[in-house]
């Protein structure tokens, strides 16, 4: 066991800080320091020499860390408090939440001194969704704030005569000097290699960091020349350019610039060379100046604003993705796993056309089996045991379908997300926390031609040994993609692919009839599912599970190909010894050797001009560190569509593919979504939490503007009753307050538009935005499989749930409609972790039928994405009504809200009675000013409890958000 010496806060500062002062023999923390306090302690970990050794800043608080054999050990010393807890591991102390005089103590990655704050975005994340603390303005007096809602246009160019950092390295290895000898000499040469600053540029507006520049080693006058084209939809006064020096304890912030909006506000470009200024709004060096420019441009002159989607041949998809739109391809849509026949209402389209209610499962089990060259599949989770088709004497599960697949020749590769928890080592087996079944997988496959990759969350060379293990057990691998080769006609071979919320695994089998009891004895026997529960109960109730899907058919299919290339040969690159041993590369079909398989461009067979052609493109959340493609050097990311990173490179295409959509929507918008939540740097606290995305405030403020103009909008959003897992959990409760939070941002959006058009008396905020979810209850219809006799307490949540016959019908969706004219459906969550692109690895597409648009028609469009969309209603409602062609309509808005009361009054009754449809208001309350409380004599989840408008318990941040 290795002891670690601690110094408190102000002995570091006395060896760091040249601006500390004494005072009557006392140390002080420098006047700008973040100053902890008995409440709530928040302090840095560096960490030197792997995991040997820990500083935590604090002014009262010693805190020594041991490395041990069998884990870790805290112990937390003060002159009133004592105590020793262990740990299985290091990303346990990234959670930890003690008592300390009897107020939360929080380790959290935190600076304790602005002046040495690396940007850390609520997980480590260093890109542009971050959030950055500029400890000083750049202004003196006070600058309006203002609105900024379209696209910034930014050249960060070059600094001159920065700052030379090295003392701050020759203080920091004065205080890791006091460490051991062993600890030292690795640091001290680390330190010899460095000669000046290492500078990059974080822009930020509200804290958020929308832009970052690429790190110059060794440099005072670096040229960075670096392109952003961003879009924005923050109320601020400044936007700050933040000049850094990178270093491996922490950056330090040099200086900085600040662009007034109000200037920005006349759209003029502002160009030129800025002095970088310090705390004291003095140059932070003789002569140290920034070049950059910067140009606003709101979204009222942006033509897609009034145009929508699709607005005509020669619309380009979303600009600035790293796959284009491609043309002439077909999409096929899919509500929940299967689908039987006749369960859904028939549905007229165009043309007299009927719409077809596809079956997922059964396509994805047919796609598989006409397979002749190639499978490759990647998931969160990936279970062999599972039975794709469920109809009929057909029992075979995945797994062997695959084995047989292989057998017979065909390349079967999967890339499944390796869940740190779960391992198999010497015999000794243990499950994981998140049940992926990822390591059962594996061995069934073992001694297969099915080649399995269970492909780790990993982050790049360039990051602290915390970064590592925060982003490897706490972030996933969320992509869920089946790509195989499929008869093309004129004996040739094309790609096609499904992609959406599905994985292929335990849970995830359903209808849209969603049932709690009745199936339980057959479709269902091997199959229970229900995590919200602490542990399953004889009869049930299951978690009837809703999701979305699709299959791509055409050239956009190559591009889900690509994606599967890119992160299997990023994930089979050896190690090692592994080197000597011939590449993992080969596992991959060389599709060009192979005159069968028609290429991308062979495989567009619509004609824009056929009404069934769609145009297709695909998005993804990813970084570097989890694909093989990216550009090595970061100045050809631009030209890429790609986001710098520290040390890595962003492609988050599906936030801006959202955004895009957002923006374009002029009727109506309807989201389906597994969490709702961020824009956190409107809300009315916790601004700094990092929750940054901008899409509940994109949507709010469509709202707003459409209010204003006098015209009709509405939002529909359809999230879980409570996120998956036990309600009165710490984590549940963390994401629930942080969507409420959310809510009440956009409706208190909604209701200052209200006001300032003179319309609060006439309409209420709900008149435009209403959020719903999905349950169902079964009445007892004499064939009952839930008798089954248990030893459950009566008043446990499964007791209850089991006794009144109701549950929530889990969405697991992650898509958006807009217009019934454009559709995105993929795995990203509309949260921070699925749309930052440093965090879960997530994949979608957004398509249309250019035929059906808006555009085209000169009024409501009524192909496939109409018909998918009033599919969902369907299933969600229950019945079909005529207001529902027009949702953006007032009548529409009330009526479906109506229903939605309707049924929740019913599923929240005493009185067990079978509800007719599963749509169910959000169980809050929104006054007419906006404000969301809670349901009167409703505050918490029946049977399993909980509150519904959540908690703010002080856990780590990065696992809710």
């Amino acid at each position: 066991m290795h002891a670690v010496e601690i110094f408190n806060c102000n002995q570091i500062f006395s060896l760091i800080s040249p601006e500390k002062k004494k005072k009557k023999g006392k140390e002080e923390l420098p006047a700008d320091a973040i100053k902890p306090n008995q409440s709530h302690l928040s302090g840095r970990l560096i960490i030197a020499n792997a995991v040997n050794s820990t500083l935590v800043l604090n002014t009262d608080i010693y805190i020594y860390l041991y490395k041990t054999i069998a884990g870790f050990q805290l112990a937390s010393l003060s002159s009133s408090h004592h105590s020793l807890i262990q740990f299985n591991s290091f990303s346990s102390i990234l959670s930890l939440s003690i008592q300390y005089q009897f107020s939360p103590l929080t380790l959290s990655l935190m600076a304790a001194h602005p002046a040495y704050a690396e940007t850390m975005s609520f997980g480590g994340s260093n890109h542009g969704q971050g959030q950055v603390a500029v400890p000083f303005e750049t202004h003196q007096g006070s600058l309006k704030v203002l609105l900024l809602h379209g696209n910034l246009d930014v050249w960060v160019k070059e600094a001159k005569n920065l700052p030379n950092m090295d003392m701050f390295h020759k203080k920091i290895g004065d205080v890791f000097g006091k460490l051991n000898v062993k600890v030292t000499s690795k640091i001290e040469s680390h330190l010899s290699d460095k000669i000046t600053s290492d500078p990059y540029v974080t822009v930020s507006i509200c804290g958020a960091v929308i832009g970052r520049t690429f790190v110059i080693s060794n440099s005072e006058s670096p040229v960075w020349m670096q392109h952003f084209n961003v879009p924005v939809a923050h109320s601020a006064a400044e936007v700050h350019f933040v000049v850094k020096d990178n270093d491996f304890v922490g950056s330090q912030i040099m200086g900085a610039v600040g662009i007034p909006v109000e200037k920005l506000c006349s759209g003029d470009k502002i160009e030129g060379a800025f002095p970088i200024l310090n705390s004291s709004r003095k140059p932070c060096k003789a002569g140290a100046v920034l070049s950059l420019s910067i140009q606003y441009t709101p979204v009222e002159n942006m033509s897609l604003y009034y145009r929508g989607v699709g607005s005509g041949p020669d619309y380009i998809g979303v600009p600035g993705t790293y796959f284009p739109l491609r043309r002439g391809g077909k999409v096929t849509l899919y509500q929940d796993a299967h689908a039987h026949d006749g369960c859904l209402a028939d549905l007229k389209l165009d043309g007299g056309v009927q719409f077809n209610h596809e079956s997922c499962w059964q396509d994805v089990y047919d796609a598989i089996n006409q397979a002749r060259r190639l499978i490759y599949i990647t998931g969160w989770s990936v279970y062999h045991t599972v039975r794709l088709v469920r109809d009929g004497s057909n029992t075979l599960m995945l797994g062997d379908l695959l084995k047989i697949k292989s057998q017979e020749g065909v390349r079967v590769l999967i890339l499944a997300w390796d869940d740190p928890t779960s391992r198999s080592i010497l015999g000794y087996k243990t499950d994981g926390i998140m049940s992926t079944n990822d390591e059962e997988t594996r061995r069934f496959f073992k001694h297969s031609s099915v080649q399995v990759l269970l492909c780790p969350r990993s982050a790049g060379k360039g990051h602290s040994f915390v970064k590592k293990q925060e982003v490897g057990t706490i972030y996933t691998h969320h992509q869920k993609t089946v790509v195989v080769d499929a008869d093309a006609g004129q004996f040739k071979r094309k790609i096609i692919a499904f992609v959406g919320g599905l994985d292929l695994c335990k849970g995830r089998y359903d209808t849209p009839a969603h049932p709690l009891f009745k199936t339980l004895e057959t479709v269902h026997k091997d199959d229970y599912y229900n995590p919200s529960l602490l542990e399953p109960i004889a009869g049930g109730p299951r978690e009837p599970w809703h999701d979305l899907h699709c299959r791509i058919d055409g050239p956009a299919a190559y591009d889900i190909l690509t994606n599967f290339e890119e992160r299997w040969l990023k994930a089979s690159k050896p190690h090692g010894l592994q080197k000597l041993k011939s590449s993992n590369d080969d596992s991959l079909l060389k599709l060009e050797r192979i005159p069968e398989i028609v290429g991308m461009t062979e495989a567009s067979y619509l004609s824009e001009k056929d009404p069934e052609a769609w145009h297709a493109q695909v998005f993804r959340s990813i970084d570097s560190n989890s694909v093989k493609g990216f550009p090595v050097d970061p100045r050809d990311a631009t030209s890429m569509n790609l986001v710098c990173g520290k040390n890595i490179l962003i492609d988050m295409s599906i936030h801006t593919a959202y955004v895009k959509a957002i923006r374009a929507a002029q009727h109506f918008i309807y989201i389906e979504n597994q969490y709702f939540l961020g824009s956190s740097f409107n809300w009315d606290s916790h601004r700094d939490l990092g929750a940054n995305n901008l899409i509940p405030m994109e949507i709010a403020l469509k709202i707003a503007n459409k209010i204003r103009a006098n015209e009709r909008f509405a939002a529909y959003i359809l999230i879980p009753m409570w996120p998956e897992g036990v309600t009165t959990s710490p984590q549940i409760q963390r994401i629930l307050y942080w969507q409420h939070k959310t809510m009440q941002m956009m409706y208190e959006t909604i209701y200052k538009a209200l006001v300032e058009s003179g319309l609060q008396n006439k309409y209420v905020p709900q008149d435009y935005l209403n959020f719903f979810c999905l349950g169902n209850r079964e009445a007892l219809d004499g064939v009952d499989s839930s008798n089954a006799k248990d030893s459950t307490a009566a008043n446990t949540p499964q007791a209850l749930a089991k006794k009144n016959r109701r549950f929530q019908i889990y969405i697991h969706s992650k898509g958006m409609i807009v217009d019934d004219e454009y559709v995105i459906i993929g795995s990203a969550n509309i949260n921070q972790r699925s749309l930052e692109g440093t965090r879960d690895t997530e994949i979608a597409m957004g398509a249309y039928q250019p035929r059906h648009t808006w555009a085209s028609k000169l009024s409501n469009p009524y192909g496939q994405v109409y018909g998918y969309r009033m599919s969902l209603w369907a299933e969600h409602i229950g019945a079909i009504e005529e207001c529902f062609n027009r949702p953006e309509s007032l009548g529409c808005v009330r009526r479906v809200r109506s229903l939605s009361e309707q049924n929740w009054k019913q599923y929240a009754a005493d009185e067990v009675t079978q509800l007719k449809g599963h749509l169910l208001k959000y169980p809050v309350d929104v006054d007419p000013t906006g404000k969301v409380n809670a349901l009167p004599g409703c505050a918490q989840f029946p049977d399993v409890g909980g509150n519904i408008l959540g908690s703010f318990i002080a856990i780590q941040e990065n696992l809710t958000i």
